[in-house]
């Protein structure tokens, strides 16, 4: 969930949607579908125009040795890229890291082939620096990342995740700060509990509740504290038995301060499981079915982004080399029934 501080917003726009989309069971149709990348879309990532909203832009990823990073307007064009990344998995944005003495919004990604965070300025996908991540390991391969401002001090960290690694201390984390007008990182903290079950890819930060949340694909959700200085003790595991089989994308949809929903691909059955920001202990409030074919990554916000989102965009990565974009106010919808219905 990238970030800004939380924002509520009102909306007078009436919402259209069609009967389809409003029984249980019926797949959730996307708003938007992207134009498509060459090889293998990943994880996606949002950027909020602090202008004007509705000029924001999807950042999202596309997985191969020659691959890429994709800029998408909300009409789903590709308005920028970079190519020839090293097969790029994961991507998230942060805002305001003061470099040059002027605040840049980065966008931070992994490229597995080369053990390295590439980082980009945001709008302009401009490189502005990178580091080399578990140094010194002989299971390396950076997959998932997930950037985390410290409410207290602001320090931006990266929280990095591999495709496989030991069965504790399985993510690094980073503190990011500038060395001669770039970008740098430097390891902070070592955690996670692995399962071994298959790997661990999708990691969301949760700034303003400070926990990071991370998927131990058939196996369940992980819970830590996101600051370095509370301690490596899991907090919880959550959405254990509630998966076909591998539990992926986490998105975070805030309600209030405290407030909101998780959301986890269930990626084999094509739906989205949610639990409630403040407690997901309580598990599974709803299964949200939408349209995406075996969806990795996934992104939301609760921003106006304008008449097509007026509660903001749930991003999905679909197979056929695409994302999905989805209004939130049908998504919210389908939770509401779910919890009131019980299906």
């Amino acid at each position: 969930m990238k970030k800004l501080p939380f924002i509520i917003t009102i909306s007078v726009l009436p919402l259209v949607v069609s009967c389809s989309t409003q029984n249980l069971g019926k797949n959730i149709k996307p708003s938007v579908i992207t134009e498509t990348v060459v090889h293998d879309t990943d994880d996606p990532a949002i950027w909020i125009n602090p202008a004007d909203a509705s000029k924001s832009i999807i950042i999202g990823t596309d997985k191969d040795t020659d691959g890429g990073l994709y800029a998408f307007d909300l009409n789903g064009k590709i308005v920028n890229k970079v190519l020839g990344l090293k097969r790029p998995n994961n991507v998230d944005i942060e805002y305001g890291f003061m470099l040059n003495e002027k605040k840049t919004d980065i966008a931070a990604v992994t490229e597995r082939e080369t053990n390295t965070v590439k980082l980009y300025s945001l709008p302009d996908l401009k490189e502005v620096g990178k580091f080399t991540v578990f140094d010194g390991e002989t299971e390396r391969d950076p997959m998932g990342i997930s950037m985390y401002r410290n409410p207290a001090s602001g320090e931006i960290h990266a929280v990095v995740g591999r495709k496989s690694g030991p069965a504790d201390g399985y993510l690094w984390q980073y503190k990011l700060s500038e060395k001669e007008g770039k970008i740098t990182g430097k390891v902070i903290r070592k955690f996670g509990k692995y399962s071994g079950l298959k790997e661990i890819e999708s990691i969301a930060v949760d700034d303003e509740m400070g926990y990071i949340y991370y998927s131990d694909e058939q196996f369940g959700v992980h819970q830590y504290d996101a600051d370095p200085a509370k301690g490596n003790e899991e907090l919880l595991v959550f959405g254990k038995n509630d998966f076909k089989s591998d539990v992926e994308g986490i998105s975070i949809y805030p309600t209030s301060e405290k407030t909101g929903y998780i959301l986890v691909s269930n990626q084999q059955k094509d739906t989205f499981n949610v639990y409630l920001r403040e407690d997901p202990a309580k598990g599974r409030i709803a299964e949200i079915p939408v349209s995406t074919s075996e969806s990795d990554g996934s992104e939301v916000t609760n921003v106006n982004l304008g008449p097509n989102f007026p509660k903001g965009v749930f991003v999905a990565m679909s197979n056929g080399r695409v994302f999905h974009f989805y209004d939130w106010k049908v998504i919210e919808e389908r939770i509401k029934k779910a919890q009131n219905t019980g299906k």
